[in-house]
């Protein structure tokens, strides 16, 4: 395989340019807020977004 291959393929673990960590912090967000702009700047957080909102409201089913 051409190294240029190896680069352009990426490991699989998003969707585009989002990660899963930025996909659920934006689900959570718009969820609780209703807002476009928190989705997106909550989305660029990822992770840390659903760590701080699982500790700040705890984790409910």
């Amino acid at each position: 395989m051409a190294e240029s291959d190896t680069k352009r393929k990426g490991c699989g673990c998003g969707i585009g340019t989002f990660g899963i960590g930025s996909v659920v912090a934006m689900i959570i967000s718009y969820t609780a807020n209703h807002s476009i702009l928190w989705m997106l700047i909550h989305g660029f957080f990822g992770w840390f977004y659903v760590i701080l909102y699982v500790i700040r409201r705890g984790f409910r089913f």
